[in-house]
C-alpha cells in the first residue's frame, strides 16, 4: 500500500510533535508562560485550575493539633513544571515558578496503623508567584521576589489578601534566608 507525500509528511510532522511534546514532559520544562493561567496583565493572581495533573507535587506539612492526637490542618504543596528542576539547578527558585499550597482542615481516625490524620474538608489555598525582577511595580500583593495571595476554597478567582506584607509574609519570616520558603520541608528540593 502507497501513502501519499501529504499522508507521509502528516504523519512525519505528528511524531516528531509527539516527540517534542514527550520530551518536555519528561525533562520537566515549563511550558513558555508557565504563569499565563495564574497572573494576569495587572499582577492579581488566581489557583489554577489544573495544578493537580500538571504541576509537581512538591511536598506536604501536617500541623499539630492545639491539643490532644493528630493534625489540625494538612498543607499539600505543587509546583509548577520545571520549578522543582530550576531549583536543584541554581538553588533558588527561578522567576514564573509557582507554588500552590492546599491547606485542608482534617480528621483524626484509630487505624491499624495507629492514630491518622488525614485531609478533608478544603479551607482554601495560598499562591506565590517567583518575581525577582519586580514586575509588577505598586500591587500590595507583589513584593520581595514573590506574588503572593490567599484564596478561600469557594474564590479559586478572587484573593482575599490586600497586601502581602500584612496578609502573607508574617508566616514566611523564618524563611527568609531561603527566599521566604521553607524548603527544608520539601526533600525532593535536595540534590
Amino acid at each position: 500500500m502507497k501513502l501519499s507525500k501529504a499522508v507521509r509528511l502528516s504523519v512525519a510532522v505528528s511524531l516528531v510533535a509527539a516527540a517534542v511534546a514527550t520530551r518536555i514532559q519528561i525533562s520537566g520544562a515549563a511550558p513558555a508562560d508557565s504563569t499565563a493561567n495564574v497572573v494576569d496583565a495587572a499582577g492579581h493572581l488566581r489557583v489554577p485550575a489544573d495544578y493537580r495533573t500538571l504541576y509537581q507535587a512538591l511536598g506536604t506539612w501536617a500541623i499539630a493539633a492545639d491539643s490532644g492526637q493528630g493534625s489540625k490542618e494538612m498543607h499539600a504543596v505543587y509546583a509548577s513544571p520545571g520549578a522543582i528542576d530550576g531549583y536543584r539547578k541554581t538553588g533558588h527558585f527561578p522567576d514564573g515558578a509557582v507554588l500552590v499550597k492546599e491547606v485542608f482542615a482534617t480528621s483524626t481516625d484509630d487505624m491499624t496503623t495507629g492514630t491518622v490524620s488525614h485531609a478533608d474538608k478544603l479551607k482554601g489555598w495560598f499562591v506565590m508567584v517567583r518575581d525577582s525582577k519586580g514586575t509588577h511595580p505598586g500591587n500590595p500583593l507583589w513584593g520581595d521576589g514573590w506574588g503572593w495571595s490567599w484564596f478561600d476554597a469557594d474564590k479559586p478567582l478572587k484573593t482575599t489578601s490586600t497586601d502581602y506584607k500584612s496578609d502573607c509574609q508574617g508566616c514566611h519570616v523564618p524563611a527568609t534566608a531561603t527566599d521566604w520558603i521553607y524548603v527544608n520541608g520539601y526533600p525532593v528540593l535536595r540534590r
